[in-house]
């Protein structure tokens, strides 16, 4: 029996190495030179290679520096998701808990309607927000990123927060409105709170989806809204690609969603488990 189970180890190992293998890649690649790359493949470090810090002095410092879009990215970004997320959970309460109608259209109608918008591919309507934008004097600015984001969040905040709400008991909402609460107060103090692990889950997908935007970045941003995606694109130049800066660029990209994913761990999974009952 037990050498039976030390068997299903096996897939599982080879699937870890084949999935963190690129991961590792990338590493190294972070710290290797022009030599390092293009000098045939080197596996370790130490041993086929040295390992240097150039890559990092250079997108840390000078021209190159990676701090200001990845400030841009931090702000736009996580403005946008916060806003998607309080204006996404209102939305859903409504969609969840009235018989809305908006001409032919009920609740479960207006619910596909808003999330048929992700199903549009961003190409078709980029050109319309550039001249938008020209007009309204919102290219290369933050608030312009933050208004597009805070667009292409608010269908999948709406879509998935209705299942969380979906599975908060009425009885609790009618009690608290037989006690005199309010609607208002009814949504804020009970129906959100208890949601609160689907909040989590859906922020976190909703920032995935905007954090790694390229095509709305490089349309409507040039200098003083960059975005990372940009800059890791701006490494490919007339003199071949920086393989290196890249390298370090994308464990940089990295490292925010590492960490909210860490320290929310917990709520993560049971947001994503609780959102499987819709």
């Amino acid at each position: 029996m037990r050498t039976t189970r030390r068997w299903r180890y096996i897939p599982l190992g080879l699937w870890a190495i084949f999935v963190l293998f690129p991961l590792y890649w990338v590493v190294i690649t972070a710290f290797k030179d022009n030599s390092s790359i293009y000098g045939g493949a080197r596996w370790l470090p130490f041993v086929d290679y040295h390992p240097n810090l150039g890559a990092w002095r250079s997108i840390l410092g000078g021209d190159n520096s990676v701090l200001a879009p990845l400030a841009h990215s931090l702000i736009a970004v996580g403005a946008s998701t916060f806003i998607a997320l309080v204006l996404g959970s209102m939305a859903a309460y409504g969609l969840v808990r009235f018989p809305l109608k908006v001409a032919w259209m009920r609740s479960h109608d207006i619910s596909f309607f808003i999330i048929s918008q992700r199903m549009m591919p961003p190409v078709v309507i980029v050109m319309a927000f550039f001249i938008l934008y020209r007009h309204l004097q919102l290219l290369d600015s933050l608030l312009g990123m933050t208004i597009v984001y805070t667009g292409f969040a608010l269908p999948i905040v709406v879509w998935f927060m209705q299942g969380y709400f979906r599975q908060v008991p009425i009885e609790l909402e009618e009690a608290a409105l037989i006690d005199g609460a309010g609607r208002p107060s009814v949504f804020w103090r009970i129906a959100l709170p208890l949601t609160a692990p689907g909040m989590v889950a859906t922020f976190l997908l909703a920032f995935s989806f905007s954090w790694n935007d390229f095509l709305f970045a490089v349309m409507l941003t040039q200098t003083k809204a960059s975005t990372l995606p940009i800059t890791i694109a701006q490494q490919q130049g007339e003199l071949g690609t920086a393989w290196w800066n890249i390298c370090a660029i994308s464990l940089i990209s990295i490292v925010p969603m590492v960490i909210a994913a860490i320290f929310l761990q917990k709520r993560l999974v049971t947001g994503l488990l609780g959102g499987s009952g819709r």
